[in-house]
């Protein structure tokens, strides 16, 4: 049976290909507004199906408040990095800076999450429950990825 765990590696891989084809797409190739259009829905639609199934119910039990309010805050952090990469010029120096320091959000939230979080939360977590936040997950991420595309 699949779990959350599993869902949400699923969506880091996802995450992981975007954005390594993000820095290293040649300007002139003209897909760098693409690539980044995809890694934004896809890291908006994870973050928001994430925190409402997985950190909504790890943040009500106190072993898992501050590693919630940590991983909340590298969305914030995440979030803000892809707005100030959608302004800047797609064809600029500071744009790849930009994007690398994208890339090693990601993969630094993304390494702790798995590493750290998931180890947490499946503490907290009973077996009935990874099963049936997949479930709920993997609507609401698909959901959340169609609207966000319709946008």
């Amino acid at each position: 049976m699949r779990t959350i765990y599993d869902a949400l590696r699923e969506s880091h891989e996802i995450q992981r290909s975007l954005c390594r084809s993000l820095v290293r797409v040649k300007p002139e190739s003209g897909k760098r507004e693409a690539i980044l259009e995809d890694l934004r829905i896809e890291l908006a639609a994870h973050a928001a199906s994430e925190e409402r199934f997985l950190y909504a119910p790890i943040l009500m039990d106190d072993m898992g408040l501050n590693p919630s309010r940590h991983a909340l805050s590298e969305h914030h952090e995440i979030d803000e990095c892809v707005e100030e990469l959608m302004q800047a010029e797609y064809e600029g120096g500071s744009w790849l800076a930009k994007a690398k320091e994208l890339y090693h959000l990601v993969h630094h939230h993304l390494k702790e999450e798995e590493t750290k979080f998931f180890q947490t939360s499946g503490k907290i977590l009973a077996e009935t429950q990874k099963l049936k936040l997949a479930t709920r997950y993997d609507k609401d991420y698909l959901r959340m990825k169609a609207k966000l595309a319709a946008e």
